[in-house]
């Protein structure tokens, strides 16, 4: 028998659909949500219905934005002679956050995986080119995943990119600050020597 009423239940079951929500967090969402105010819920749902209304995707980088341009494309502070190419919006703002980067973005929204059908066509990689061939661009950061994917992608951006003339860099991968060396793996420990720097 189900202890929750119908409308309930399928809030729950709706919550439980969210990345990283299981059903023991869509059940604590859930009667929370009906603790609140009718004035509460409207307003959560009003920003929700707003959100999947008013944003998409920047015509040139890609990434969210609420007009044509993001912030990043419109600002005449950024340095255009850089573009970091991530996975998808959240990598930009993890970028952000460190305030060490001050150039443009292009994201891809995914990464190449043959073992799950998506090809250099499924994500988008076409866009950059154009992006690249004003002669501005200096250099491109491959900030990719550090997985199989994320390395399959670097490489295939390298390849297309570098008879353009643009240098082309990955980000660092290996040990993490704070992190112990004897609780590293065989992939990251490799990783950690191969960007190795001098001091």
């Amino acid at each position: 028998m189900n202890p929750y009423p119908r409308p309930m239940g399928k809030l729950i079951g709706e919550l439980s659909k969210l990345p990283g929500i299981g059903p023991k967090t869509a059940r604590r969402l859930s009667f929370y949500i009906l603790g609140q105010s009718k004035n509460e819920v409207k307003t959560l749902a009003d920003a929700l219905l707003e959100a999947r209304d008013k944003i998409n995707y920047c015509s040139i980088c890609n990434h969210l934005t609420e007009g044509e341009l993001c912030s990043f494309c419109e600002s005449d502070e950024r340095n255009l002679s850089e573009i970091c190419v991530v996975e998808s919006p959240r990598d930009v703002v993890a970028m952000e956050k460190t305030g060490e980067y001050n150039g443009l973005y292009h994201v891809l929204h995914g990464a190449i995986s043959p073992m799950d059908g998506i090809g250099p066509d499924e994500i988008k990689v076409r866009s950059l080119i154009p992006r690249l061939e004003s002669g501005e661009v200096e250099e491109v950061i491959v900030a990719t995943d550090p997985n199989a994917e994320g390395d399959a992608t670097a490489m295939y951006l390298a390849r297309l990119i570098k008879p353009l003339g643009v240098k082309v860099t990955r980000i660092a991968h290996g040990i993490p600050v704070g992190g112990d060396l004897e609780y590293a793996d065989e992939v990251t420990l490799s990783k950690a020597l191969e960007g190795r720097r001098e001091l």
